[in-house]
Parts: structure tokens; sequence; C-alpha cells
């Protein structure tokens, strides 16, 4: 059954608990260099970073400085067909009209499946189709989503999920149990369009911490220009608003986030979005785009 400055290094300072952050957007706006900044920042601060790579593309592990090597000898979910099997009595492609256990045991699965990237940031990647015909992913997406609502997280514990485009992780529940949301958008109104639906899916979630990056932007103008947009798209109240500066460092070092975390603009603005992230109580904060 399916069912605020940056100006003091680039170090997110720690909460005193765990916490669940998914990245949303439309295709190609930065969703995975943004989590890997993130994951990045708040492991060189002390945290324990689960970085899963929820988009069929499979970026992420390039874009968080993870070897090539060892991105080869990566297991996805979709492709550890004894696993899933094991957990949740289907393997990958075979999921389609069977009876599926919901709540696996999966509390070994980022010391089975993930690997070790750079400061120390695991990296689970979820895998997909790997054919034409390939079948029903519901087992390693039960898989999935069972294993991040059953995280137990310690303090100093964080786990961010990269998403691909669109809305389809909320229609799967994969984006459940999480705490904060980030919307990562670009100064377009198709990307503007896409951010608010998936920001109003995330709150039909229970996910009431969302908040929005506006990408690439060359100055001001690009974010007023998203809030315009926003507005005309009937409004949404975000938690906090940031900018993420057009730098072209980004390009120049792509896929890595490595060589942008030391010196760079993008890595500092990001560094003021990691700490209102980790900041917990947001009402003072409150940023209504009407």
């Amino acid at each position: 059954m399916c069912g605020t400055c940056g100006a003091h290094g680039t170090q997110a300072p720690l909460s005193v608990g765990g916490t669940r952050i998914v990245i949303v957007g439309k295709g190609g706006v930065g969703k995975s260099t943004v989590t890997a900044l993130l994951a990045r920042l708040f492991a060189r601060g002390g945290a324990r970073v689960i970085a899963i790579d929820a988009d069929e593309q499979r970026n992420l592990g390039a874009t968080l400085g993870v070897d090539l090597e060892t991105l080869a000898a990566t297991v996805p979910v979709s492709a550890a067909g004894d696993y899933v099997e094991e957990k949740t009595g289907a393997r990958p492609g075979e999921g389609a009209g069977g009876m599926l256990r919901l709540n696996p045991d999966t509390a070994d699965i980022v010391d089975r499946l993930s690997v070790a990237g750079p400061d120390g940031v695991r990296l689970l990647v979820m895998g997909g189709v790997q054919h034409a015909g390939g079948g029903c992913l519901c087992p390693e997406n039960a898989l999935l989503a069972a294993a991040i609502a059953g995280m137990r997280l310690r303090h100093h514990e964080v786990i961010l999920m990269d998403t691909h485009a669109g809305v389809e992780h909320f229609g799967r529940a994969l984006a459940r149990g999480f705490d904060s949301a980030v919307v990562v958008v670009e100064p377009t109104y198709n990307a503007a369009q896409v951010g608010v639906e998936t920001a109003r899916l995330a709150r039909e979630l229970g996910i009431e911490d969302v908040h929005l990056v506006v990408n690439r932007a060359r100055g001001r103008a690009d974010c007023e220009r998203v809030l315009a947009h926003i507005e005309l798209l009937g409004g949404f109240t975000f938690s906090t608003i940031h900018t993420l500066p057009f730098d072209d460092k980004v390009l120049e070092t792509e896929p890595s986030v490595e060589d942008l975390l030391d010196d760079s603009e993008i890595a500092r603005a990001a560094t003021v979005l990691s700490q209102r992230l980790l900041a917990g109580d947001h009402a003072d904060d409150l940023v209504v785009a009407r």
C-alpha cells in the first residue's frame, strides 16, 4: 500500500537540538549548491550532518566535494535491492500494487548505505529509475520516508534533504516530519510560482518554518522582483527571506563548493541563512510577502 551579517567567518553555530531541513524549488535554481553549502557550514560548526540526495540526477555528492572514487562506489537506496527487500518486503521496481511494510526498521540505513564526505558529512543517495520501464519506486520511497521519520536526532545533528524539481516529494510525503523548509528561487516568475506552490505544500505537511532564498540575485531589485511575483500569486508568509548573490566563483569552481567556503560572497550569505535556520524562534523576524 502506498500510502545577521556574515562577517565573522563561515561556520554555523549549533542549536541545542537536532533539526531536519528540506530544500525545495524549481529545477535549475541551485538547490544542490544551497544544500551543499549548508551541509559543509553546519559540519564545520561542529554538527553531525546527514545529507540526503533525493534528486534522481544525483548531483549532491559532487557538489559537496565527495571524491570521484567514493561517488563511484556509492550504492543508492534504489539499487540496494537486498536491503530494500529486507526492510520493506519488496525489491526495487516491484512495489506497484503490492503490500509494503511502511514502518520498516531503518535505524541502520546511514551506517549501511551512506558514504563519508568532506568535513565529516555523511551522504545518503536515494537514486531513481535506472532503466526505461524500470518500475515503481514505492519500496524505496517507503524506505526513505520511514528512515527520515525514524531518525532520532541527538544534540548537534542535522539532516538536509536535497529534492528534485517540483513538488512530487510532497505527494510522496518524503518531506513529512521535517522541521524547516528552504524554498530556493531565482529571480523569475516561473521559479517564484513553483516556490510558492512548494511553500504552501510544506505548510500542508506541517512544516511551519519555511524560508525563502532568492538565489543568483544581482541586487536588491532581483529580490523585490521575486516578492512582486509572490504577491501576484496570492502571497505567502515566510519565516525569513534571504538573498544569495550571483557569484562568478560558483561557475569557476563547480561542481564542488569546496573553494567557495573560505572566501566568497555566496558562502558569507549562506552563513547568515545557516544561522537563522538554527536560531529556533523566528517570531521577531517574521517577514510577510503579500
